[in-house]
Parts: C-alpha cells; sequence; structure tokens
C-alpha cells in the first residue's frame, strides 16, 4: 500500500495526464475507424466483386507491426498526433470493417426478399432490417478494436506523443518495474472498462430478439 501511495505521490499527476492523452488517441482513432469501417463494410457488401480485393488489401496493413508502421509514418509525417492518430485508425478500420461486412451478408436473405415485398426501398431494408440483424458483429468488431487500440495506443511514446507507453518504455529505460506496471495496468483495466461499455450499448441498441445471438 506504502509502494503504491509513493508512486502516486511521484507519479500521480503525470499518470492523469497520459491516460486523458491515451483515452484521446483512442477514441479519435477508433471513432474514426468505425465510421470509415461501416461506410466501407456497406459498400462493399453491395460490391462483392471489389470486397475481397480490399478486405485483403487492407488486412496486409494489420501484419505491419505497430511500431514498423507509426515508425514509418513518422519519416513522413513527423512528431504530430496525426501520425498517431492516422496509423491507429487504419489499424482500427479492420476489425469493424470486416464484422460489418460479414454480419450484412449473413443476414437471412428470405427477411430481405420479405422487406421487398412488403415495398421497402434498399435503403429502408439497409437500416431496418440488415443493419439491426447484423448489429451484434458490428459491435463484436467495434469491441475488439477498441480493446487493441488501447494497446497499440502505448506505441505513441515511441516517438514522444504521451501516453501510457511513457511508463513502460521509461521503465525499461531505467529498468522500474513500477513504472512499467504503471503503464501497463492502466491500459489492461481501460481496455476491460471500454470493453464493458460497449457491450452495455450493444445491449440497449441490439432488437431485443437478437440480445445474446451471434
Amino acid at each position: 500500500m506504502r509502494i503504491i501511495t509513493k508512486f502516486f505521490e511521484n507519479y500521480g499527476e503525470m499518470l492523469v495526464k497520459a491516460i486523458l492523452t491515451h483515452l484521446q488517441y483512442v477514441f479519435i482513432s477508433v471513432g474514426l475507424g468505425f465510421i470509415i469501417a461501416l461506410i466501407l463494410g456497406i459498400a462493399l457488401s453491395r460490391l462483392p466483386k471489389f470486397s475481397n480485393i480490399i478486405i485483403t488489401i487492407i488486412g496486409i496493413f494489420q501484419t505491419v507491426p505497430g511500431l514498423v508502421f507509426i515508425g514509418i509514418l513518422f519519416i513522413y509525417l513527423g512528431m504530430k498526433p496525426i501520425t498517431v492518430i492516422t496509423a491507429l485508425t487504419i489499424y482500427a478500420i479492420f476489425p469493424i470493417l470486416k464484422n460489418t461486412y460479414t454480419g450484412i451478408l449473413d443476414v437471412d436473405k428470405s427477411l430481405i426478399e420479405a422487406a421487398k415485398g412488403c415495398g421497402m426501398t434498399k435503403t429502408q431494408i439497409l437500416f431496418k432490417v440488415e443493419l439491426p440483424l447484423a448489429m451484434n458483429s458490428i459491435f463484436s468488431g467495434l469491441r475488439m478494436s477498441t480493446i487493441y487500440t488501447v494497446s497499440w495506443a502505448v506505441l505513441t511514446a515511441m516517438i514522444g506523443l504521451g501516453g501510457l507507453g511513457e511508463f513502460v518504455y521509461r521503465g525499461i529505460e531505467t529498468n522500474n518495474q513500477s513504472l512499467i506496471i504503471g503503464g501497463a495496468l492502466p491500459s489492461a483495466i481501460l481496455a476491460m472498462t471500454l470493453g464493458y461499455i460497449i457491450d452495455k450499448i450493444q445491449n440497449k441498441v441490439t432488437p431485443k430478439g437478437l440480445k445474446g445471438s451471434e
């Protein structure tokens, strides 16, 4: 207990600032990634000929280590928040895109035909049938993307842009385990907390008959 108290006395202000910076990167990146992925996922569900190519290209970025990718962007964009946000947004897109695309394609075709028979337009079918039925899949991708982004955002400290990674890297450099834990533990707590919040939001927006189904 004394060690924890001393840690907060020495690094409390720095920790709060790091958490807020970390959350800022996560919210902006996942928010942008969600919008892009949702639009792209809907578009690709209408263009199956191009879907495999585009999803494969975006998936390739997932195989590039975050350290390398941020390093490359740093060379061209410099030490600016846009460097981190660009990298994290690209990483955030894929899980949401894949799940949105898959969720829409998995909608029972008989339900779509029934909607057409009721006189619904393509837009109405999308928003009243396909997206609601794909909601669990979409939120599963959002949850995965958010949790991943929390961990990837640790790399922002590599180019001096703050976040909880500052504690981790400084702890490694000075062989200070308290600093490493001070950065790693809050990151894990943030990931679990945000995942829990997304689950609660999913529960609120998912139609009652579809809750608990995947």
